[in-house]
């Protein structure tokens, strides 16, 4: 019985996807980096803002500097493994290059997605914030989590190979985000206290949705001649 290409495809990103859940669960590097960065620095925030009434404004900006720096931080490591093992060229020869970026995206989203959950929780309960429109927090969240794990796994890939690469991911993938960063935290801000609510917030999040198809669309296109550069 012949194997359609489309599930040939499928068999080579979820291969992709689990080796490095796999990697992941047995040793938590990046899990536990992430970690650690999101609760000191969300202790930072506490004790910077202390017993003082912060706007929400101000409370979804500092959400999302956490989560972005946390992103670049620990998927900045996705191709940058591969080098430090030596299975570059083992990839390389087995598995197509957009099989390679969507094993790598959907691991990448499915980590930051679960980052970001904890983020979440974590500094609500620090700056003692009520969430009042929980499905627009959770779309905002979940295609804020796409369109960062999109731009910066192709960043990676593309710095993977730079002598100073933890370094140069954040210059680079910062200027990337100001579109996205401008939505999710507007978006972020209507669903607290005071906020306009979803109907306010529909713009913010076809902007998010657009970002993260435009560079997804592009890494697809241009992730080839990175890869195999």
């Amino acid at each position: 019985m012949s194997t359609s290409p489309a599930h040939k495809w499928l068999r080579g990103m979820s291969a992709v996807f689990m080796k490095d859940l796999h990697l992941e669960l047995r040793n938590r590097y990046a899990l536990n980096v992430l970690l650690m960065f999101v609760l000191s620095s969300s202790l930072v925030v506490a004790f910077s803002v202390g017993a003082e009434s912060v706007s929400t404004r101000t409370q979804a900006a500092l959400l999302w500097i956490v989560i972005t720096f946390s992103a670049s931080l620990g998927l900045g490591r996705t191709f940058i493994a591969e080098e430090e093992r030596g299975t570059v060229l083992l990839l390389q020869l087995n598995i197509p290059g957009s099989q390679i970026f969507a094993g790598k995206l959907l691991f990448n989203t499915a980590l930051i997605l679960s980052v970001n959950i904890i983020v979440l929780f974590v500094l609500t309960f620090l700056l003692n914030t009520r969430i009042t429109d929980w499905p627009l927090m959770i779309a905002t969240m979940l295609l804020g989590s796409i369109g960062l794990a999109g731009a910066t796994t192709l960043l990676s890939a593309i710095v993977a190979r730079a002598a100073s690469s933890s370094a140069l991911l954040p210059v680079l993938l910062l200027p990337l985000l100001f579109p996205l960063l401008l939505s999710v935290v507007h978006a972020t801000q209507n669903s607290l206290p005071d906020g306009l609510g979803l109907n306010a917030s529909i713009d913010h999040l076809v902007t998010l949705f657009a970002f993260a198809g435009v560079v997804i669309s592009a890494s697809v296109l241009l992730f080839d001649y990175v890869w195999n550069d």
